[in-house]
């Protein structure tokens, strides 16, 4: 048996529209990508039902066909898809230098481009019911799913800028929208403070924090608790918002990436470029503003065509240096 390490032209970290969208033009570009799908294959489009704002689909699709599909249309090109998670890596600071990954722990992998598409994880509340109806309208994305809940009754939990924003944009077409925020202020900023209390179909109840969702298949109401007095109210809604925030998957890169102080990976200027060469990011690991199937696509197709340019680079210096 060899002890030789596998080396990789094009290794893609993660299996959502990011990553199956760069390897499928890797593949196109004939880097022979490899793509680890992680713990969760496909990404959190698995998570969604309908999928209604990504182009090509004028009936909407389901976020699960939508990624099985992306999947076969980036195998037919010829990527590798492997059922496995990046544990660790060791990235290079030299231009043309290897990178090595570790797969569960166990198998070590040289690459010599790596495309960073892990994505974020949005933080929930955690309470059972709150899980158990994830998909049946629970939400953490309102300008994703908002549009189902039209001129009907939402909530929205959070108290920050992203959560003033979508719950402006909710009031904007549902009927009403009540608002939860757990302390007795905004974190949001004066501006969005201020467009979250002129809007007049949206209510806002402060020491506020969710108790229960109710209903078995779908979401049918809101059991609330008031964190001061300790009293409890019911609501009937069909649709909950969580904006308390994301968590980039980037735990296995601090140290060897520049990163924000929330954990986003920075890219340079427009490009998917890291503070490595030859290591791109894509999706949401590296965006904290718009986060949406679409942008983390295009970023995916930025990603490979960086790698394409980096590797074609490398070899006319290698040429040139011979």
């Amino acid at each position: 048996m060899s002890d030789k390490i596998e080396r990789i032209k094009c290794l893609i970290i993660g299996s959502g529209p990011a990553g199956y969208t760069a390897a499928i033009y890797a593949s196109r570009a004939d880097l022979k990508p490899v793509l680890y799908t992680g713990l969760e294959p496909g990404g959190q489009l698995t998570t969604t039902t309908e999928v209604d704002n990504f182009p090509g689909y004028p009936e909407g699709v389901d976020g699960p066909t939508m990624m099985v599909q992306l999947q076969q249309q980036a195998e037919r090109f010829g990527t590798e898809v492997r059922i496995g998670m990046v544990t660790s890596v060791e990235l290079s600071n030299d231009i043309g230098g290897i990178h090595t990954v570790t797969i569960d722990n166990s198998t070590r992998l040289e690459a010599e481009t790596i495309i960073i598409a892990t994505g974020a994880t949005a933080k929930y509340l955690g309470l059972p019911s709150e899980q158990k109806l994830r998909g049946g309208g629970v939400s953490a994305c309102a300008v994703c799913d908002g549009f189902f809940y039209k001129g009907q009754d939402v909530a929205i939990v959070g108290g920050g800028d992203t959560a003033a924003e979508e719950a402006t944009y909710l009031a904007n077409i549902c009927n009403k929208v009540t608002m939860l925020i757990r302390k007795g202020e905004m974190r949001a900023s004066k501006a969005m403070q201020h467009r979250v209390k002129t809007t007049p179909n949206l209510e806002v109840k402060y020491f506020t924090e969710v108790d229960e969702v109710l209903g078995d298949q779908v979401v049918e109401g809101l059991r609330m608790v008031n964190n001061q007095t300790g009293e409890k109210e019911e609501i009937a809604i069909t649709g909950l918002f969580i904006a308390i925030g994301h968590k980039p998957n980037t735990e296995i890169f601090k140290g060897w990436l520049d990163m924000d102080e929330t954990g986003y990976i920075i890219t340079k200027g427009k490009s998917t470029k890291t503070n490595k060469p030859g290591v791109f990011a894509s999706g949401d690991v590296q965006d904290k503003e718009y986060r949406q199937a679409i942008t983390a696509a295009g970023t995916g197709c930025m990603a490979a065509l960086d790698a394409e340019r980096y590797l074609a680079a490398v070899a006319s210096k290698e040429e040139v240096e011979a």
